[in-house]
């Protein structure tokens, strides 16, 4: 990792620690080739008091399963909106360790940029480790968009206010959208060229799938 912080913090400390290293994100392209994508997810068992994090590494384009890896840690954060990845990193990390090569690109079922201090899960994730990252999120936390038309492809920008913080993508016809936003190393429109990469024949990216199937399972 390149950046680490105290973890056992109060939800105040943890919005400060937010709106200190959200200067830290870049949002533009810092992309080597991308060879390696990787879907981030999480699931919990156990009523919730234990936190099972899953990497699914794939090859890209061909969207080939490599590596994945799964850790579990005990729930210590509550669950606080615009705070999950004080909940669910420490054992996301812990799920990166245990893959041998690194991915290229990090996709991640939740927010990035589009968040109230503008650094979700996806910014979170990417500096800490360094790695270039995008959020991926099946609903809105914030912002307004206008109607996003029907096809593949489609998509409009997320605002907060005149900000464009993401984008409204849809990513297989007549379903409903995701909601897009950079995380780290990584522009708005890069972004959304790899989400659809990702997306074959379903809603979500084939990232995201092979990911939740392993943070999904309630038993090995």
């Amino acid at each position: 990792m390149k950046l680490t912080h105290d973890w056992a913090v109060t939800p105040a400390e943890a919005r400060a620690i937010q709106e200190r290293l959200q200067g830290q994100v870049t949002v533009h392209d810092e992309l080597g080739s991308v060879c390696r994508v990787a879907g981030v997810d999480v699931g919990f068992e156990a009523n919730g008091t234990v936190i099972r994090a899953a990497v699914a590494v794939l090859s890209f384009p061909e969207l080939r399963p490599l590596e994945q890896a799964l850790a579990k840690r005990r729930t210590e954060f509550p669950y606080v909106p615009g705070l999950l990845s004080f909940r669910e990193i420490p054992a996301v990390l812990d799920a990166l360790e245990r893959i041998a090569h690194p991915p290229d690109l990090l996709l991640c079922d939740g927010q990035g940029y589009a968040h109230p201090r503008r650094f979700g899960l996806a910014c979170h994730l990417g500096v800490l480790t360094g790695l270039p990252s995008i959020g991926v999120a099946k609903s809105r936390l914030i912002g307004e968009h206008e109607p996003v038309g029907r096809e593949k492809g489609d998509y409009v920008w997320l605002r907060q206010e005149a900000e464009v913080i993401g984008a409204v993508v849809r990513t297989r016809r007549d379903v409903q959208p995701l909601f897009v936003s950079i995380g780290h190393r990584i522009c708005l429109e890069t972004a959304i060229k790899y989400v659809l990469a990702c997306a074959t024949r379903y809603r979500l990216p084939e990232t995201t799938r092979c990911a939740h199937r392993i943070a999904s399972l309630e038993k090995e």
